[in-house]
C-alpha cells in the first residue's frame, strides 16, 4: 500500500511530510473514515509519540509538520496561532486572472445546512475573517496557476476564496468541477525550529498535481 506521504525532515523534534491528495490528515468521525495521515505515521514511527500540529484537507496534498515532543507541539502550535508560519500554495484555478497578485478579503464560516462533506461559505455578517494574498505564476487559455499566501487559516479558505472570486480551484469536488484530484498543493513551511532555535524552510519544487 502507498503510505500516503513522503518524509521531508525528521529529528528528535520534529517531523515535516509531504502528504498525498486523498488522505485525511487526522480520523473522521465515522469507523471507514479511520485511515488518515497521523494514523500511519504512528504506525511507521512506532518509538515515537507522533504529535498533530495543524491540518490539510483531505483533497490537498504537500506540506505538513508533526511535533515529537509536547514541547515541540507547544512551539509550533504558538508560531500557527500568531501566524508565524510562512506557507505558500500552488493551485491551477478556472479561467484566466486579470490581476497579477491581489489580496481577498473575505469573512468565511460553515454552512450548517451541508455537512456531508462539510461546506463553508462567505458571510459577511457571521464569517470569520479570512485573508489571503496571491499571486499569478502563468496563464493558460483555460487555466491559471498561482501562489497563495493565506494570512488566516480558515477551514476551506483558499477554496472558497478563489471560488468567491470567480476562479475555483481546479479538480474541487466541492467548490469547482471534479476532475481526477485537487489542484492545490501546500508547497512551503518556514518556521523557526522549536529546539534549535534556527530557521527551517522546506519546499516542494513540483507541486504533486
Amino acid at each position: 500500500m502507498n503510505p500516503g506521504f513522503e518524509i521531508i525532515m525528521a529529528d528528535d523534534h520534529l517531523l515535516v511530510v509531504n502528504k498525498v491528495s486523498g488522505l485525511l490528515s487526522v480520523p473522521g468521525r465515522t469507523p471507514e473514515r479511520q485511515d488518515c495521515l497521523w494514523v500511519r505515521l504512528q504506525q511507521a514511527f512506532p518509538d515515537k509519540e507522533v504529535r498533530l500540529v495543524h491540518r490539510l484537507d483531505r483533497d490537498t496534498s504537500g506540506l505538513m509538520v508533526f511535533a515529537f515532543t509536547r514541547e515541540a507541539q507547544k512551539s509550533l502550535g504558538q508560531l500557527f496561532e500568531r501566524r508565524k508560519i510562512r506557507k505558500e500554495y500552488l493551485a491551477d484555478v478556472e479561467g484566466r486572472m486579470e490581476r497579477d497578485e491581489d489580496v481577498i478579503r473575505a469573512p468565511v464560516r460553515k454552512d450548517w445546512t451541508r455537512n456531508d462533506p462539510p461546506v463553508y461559505i462567505v458571510c459577511e455578517e457571521k464569517g470569520k475573517k479570512a485573508i489571503t494574498r496571491y499571486r499569478v505564476e502563468k496563464r493558460e487559455s483555460a487555466f491559471t496557476r498561482v501562489r497563495l499566501y493565506p494570512v488566516t487559516g480558515r477551514s476551506h479558505q483558499l477554496r472558497v476564496h478563489l471560488r468567491h472570486i470567480g476562479h475555483p480551484i481546479l479538480g474541487d469536488p466541492i467548490y469547482g468541477q471534479p476532475l481526477d484530484r485537487l489542484h492545490l498543493a501546500a508547497v512551503r513551511l518556514g518556521f523557526t525550529h522549536p529546539g534549535t532555535g534556527d530557521p527551517v524552510d522546506c519546499h516542494l519544487s513540483v507541486p504533486g498535481f
